[in-house]
């Protein structure tokens, strides 16, 4: 029977999603339990290869189990061989043909940024914690640039870039409230660090070390030397996932 999870998890403790041969990903935790329930390796297939340290509200995990279960025991079942930073909030039966990665058709990322000299200590490994003041209007502004199709070379991890770095954006926008700042991207796909990156270069818009045209220079397709830091893990989450109707697993569902 194939499975499919919806899954949250700090990542402040993992070296990313991925099973690593140096450090912990959170695949290895997963596919632990996994193993606790069958006896064998399962291996699970995830939505987003989220980067070491960035968390996940709504990271979705699909694999297969030769032991049919009903979702609510299968949840429980999980949960108990997991530690307690990582949960599964939902589990669901799913058609043979679901896979999390692959018929994903977007994935969506928050970015919570605190601007201010003092951080609140229950939000210390929550939030990107800015000690600079930003020009927001420009930063606002400077979003909007980030949607529709682009070469984001200058926006990925150098030695990880692929051939063809072209992602569609689909929508890309942040908030303000008070000292915090949300930014919203919702694309495709991502290339590896690509959120980060696109947040340090809005961290250099908002300072006014860059301007709107040498950001719109960047997406097409300039080296990643000329675009601005990666800002750090925290305060990343991958937030949700669509495969369609019927949230969060699409049309892929078994009743």
């Amino acid at each position: 029977m194939r499975y499919a999870a919806l899954v949250s998890y700090l990542g402040t403790p993992y070296s990313g999603w991925q099973r690593q041969v140096m450090g912990t990903g959170v695949q290895e935790k997963i596919e632990d339990a996994l193993f606790a329930l069958e006896g064998k390796h399962v291996n699970a297939s995830a939505a987003g290869r989220t980067d070491a340290g960035v968390h996940a509200r709504g990271q979705v995990v699909s694999f297969e189990l030769r032991k049919e279960w009903r979702p609510d025991k299968l949840l429980l079942a999980l949960n108990f061989h997991l530690p307690p930073d990582i949960a599964v909030l939902r589990a669901a039966k799913v058609l043979p043909a679901f896979d999390a990665r692959r018929l994903a058709l977007w994935r969506e990322y928050r970015f919570f940024i605190w601007h201010g000299n003092a951080l609140p200590p229950l939000l210390r490994g929550r939030v990107w914690w800015n000690r600079s003041t930003w020009d927001f209007d420009e930063v606002r502004k400077a979003c909007t640039l980030y949607e529709g199709s682009h070469n984001f070379r200058a926006f990925c991890k150098t030695s990880e870039c692929p051939d063809r770095p072209v992602r569609t954006i689909y929508k890309s926008y942040i908030r303000k409230k008070g000292n915090l700042c949300i930014f919203t991207v919702r694309g495709n796909a991502f290339l590896t660090n690509m959120v980060r990156i696109m947040a340090g270069n809005l961290h250099d818009v908002g300072r006014g070390r860059k301007n709107r045209e040498q950001l719109k220079d960047l997406l097409k397709g300039e080296n990643r030397a000329e675009s601005g830091m990666t800002a750090p893990p925290e305060g990343l989450y991958l937030w949700k996932v669509s495969y369609g109707e019927g949230t969060p697993f699409g049309p892929y569902g078994v009743e």
